[in-house]
């Protein structure tokens, strides 16, 4: 008997099920229950929720999720060949689990959702996390249709979702994130813990959306974002230069001497400079604002 119901256990299901991970499909299976079951109790009380899961495989936080009392999980699942044993998980528990099989890139929860908010809860392949996370972090209308992520990256990718200014994994990344959410880093998983072990440590990260980030247009804040850190070494003199208004002015508008570089400009900072870079190409595009050449 496993430690949280009555399966068989994982490691039999991925024998039964000739479930070997492939590296192409970003594959490294968590196979301790009991960590699977702690990353399960990480997105609050499951009474009543609706979860979206990517990428269950053999289904080890799947089960955590249905035992610990999620009414219904939704599995995205790409690799055809965990089909068998996630219909085993859906017969175990009749009527929560629902296999979708196909490419979470792709796939739209919101049909099945039937415009009630869920809780989005995995242990992402690591191929395709960053741009997971980031779509659902520029989902539109906002908030968004899911109400919490608990998610599972590569340590250095978490660090980079959860930094702060001087911190040396901030990036695009963290002003993203931190604009939209909430962040914070739970705790970390050893490679020991995976079949196969990955290289690299684990890390459990929790985001919370906020009802209202700070007003501002995402694609002019992923801009400035991108121009700064893409030449973070430079001032911001230099590396605003491609966003075609003057940097000078963008770092007046957020009080920031046009001498620092990205790293030390907090949020408020990039969302007063995207702001700012809103107006002006707003008042360029006005009769007014043309140049009459």
């Amino acid at each position: 008997m496993s430690a949280i119901d009555d399966l068989p256990p994982l490691r039999e299901v991925i024998r039964r099920h000739d479930l070997a991970a492939r590296k192409s499909l970003g594959q490294n299976f968590l196979l301790d229950l009991n960590l699977t079951a702690r990353i399960a109790r990480a997105a609050g009380p499951l009474d009543e929720v609706t979860v979206v899961e990517i990428g269950p495989g053999p289904g080890g936080l799947t089960r955590a999720l249905l035992a610990t009392g999620a009414r219904r999980v939704i599995a995205i699942e790409r690799d055809e060949r965990a089909l068998g044993a996630l219909e085993e998980i859906a017969a175990h528990y009749p009527g929560r689990l629902d296999i979708v099989s196909g490419d979470a890139m792709q796939f739209d929860p919101r049909p099945m959702l039937n415009g009630e908010r869920a809780r989005i809860v995995a242990n992402l392949p690591y191929n395709i996390a960053t741009p997971l996370l980031i779509g659902w972090l520029c989902a539109e209308p906002w908030p968004p249709w899911y109400e919490m992520m608990v998610l599972m990256f590569q340590r250095e990718v978490a660090q980079r979702i959860v930094a702060r200014e001087t911190d040396d994994a901030y990036g695009r990344l963290a002003v993203l994130s931190n604009w939209r959410a909430e962040t914070q880093m739970l705790f970390d998983i050893s490679p020991s813990a995976f079949v196969p072990p990955p290289k690299v440590t684990s890390s459990v990260v929790r985001l919370v959306p906020r009802a209202h980030p700070e007003p501002c247009d995402r694609v002019a804040l992923e801009q400035v974002a991108a121009a700064a850190f893409g030449q973070r070494r430079k001032m911001l003199r230099q590396s605003l230069k491609s966003l075609g208004v003057d940097p000078a002015r963008l770092a007046a508008a957020a009080g920031i001497d046009p001498a620092r570089r990205a790293e030390t400009v907090p949020l408020s900072g990039f969302v007063a400079m995207a702001n700012e870079l809103s107006n002006s190409r707003a008042t360029k595009n006005t009769p007014e604002g043309r140049d009459p050449t």
